[in-house]
């Protein structure tokens, strides 16, 4: 069940100006568009808003729609037999919410905080991939990049340290907020999108282990941390090296 809050229209006859502005229309896949295109599409798409916690997309569910990430953090997770659930990844702006060329649901994608969403039917972007191939040459390129992610964070989970680990995190969610961010550059902030419990989860270590590494970084000066979720990288050049990368 989607728990969407608000849904705004945003259909126009002519180029579809919200589109103009959009961080996707630029980075995302709907950069390939030319404004002709970008214009059907619009007519097909909305704009929505969903709050955090809200599910979605649910594993096994048919899929009817696919998304672009506008704003705030998507998270995806993965159901055991027994009921235990694993994050496989997050998504950031403008990222790709959906799996082309199948029908259904794979992964539970959920809202890990106020996310903002451009929603469209599967059969319009399927129709329009057909219509301009560098559509799906965008779509390739993010599915190998979600690859080459993958493998890195199996690195991550499987070599790294604890200190590594979380440096090696939050320095992954940075690196989606601010793509150009370089290690001497200013600080760079931004609000946990997971809880304690599910870095936890996320990185295969304790919550007690996560808490006693974010306080050894505040306490080294690569971090601080305002009202338990705001994290502020004051060395970014710090915290890299003490991811191990």
């Amino acid at each position: 069940m989607r728990y969407f809050t608000v849904r705004e229209d945003i259909h126009t006859t002519g180029f579809p100006a919200l589109c103009a502005s959009c961080e996707a229309r630029h980075r995302g896949i709907c950069g390939s568009l030319t404004a002709e295109q970008l214009t059907q599409l619009a007519k097909a798409s909305s704009k929505r808003r969903a709050e955090q916690g809200a599910e979605l997309i649910g594993e096994a569910e048919n899929v009817e729609s696919y998304a672009n990430v506008l704003s705030g953090v998507v998270k995806l997770t993965k159901m055991l037999s027994d009921g235990r659930q694993q994050i496989v990844g997050l998504q950031f702006a403008p990222d790709f919410v959906g799996r082309p060329f199948r029908t259904e649901s794979t992964l539970t994608a959920e809202a890990a905080t106020d996310v903002e969403l451009c929603s469209f039917p599967r059969a319009a972007v399927e129709r329009m991939m057909v219509a301009q191939p560098d559509l799906e040459h965008r779509l390739l390129q993010q599915t190998l990049k979600e690859l080459d992610q993958a493998r890195d964070w199996m690195v991550t989970l499987g070599r790294k340290t604890a200190a590594e680990k979380v440096a090696s995190f939050l320095l992954m969610i940075a690196r989606n907020i601010d793509p150009t961010m370089q290690p001497g550059q200013r600080a760079v902030a931004f609000d946990l999108p997971l809880s304690r419990a599910e870095i936890a989860d996320f990185l295969g270590l304790t919550i007690e282990t996560v808490s006693r590494q974010f306080t050894r970084l505040r306490t080294e000066g690569a971090i601080s941390i305002e009202h338990n979720r705001h994290v502020i990288l004051d060395d970014i050049r710090k915290l890299a090296a003490s991811s191990g990368d």
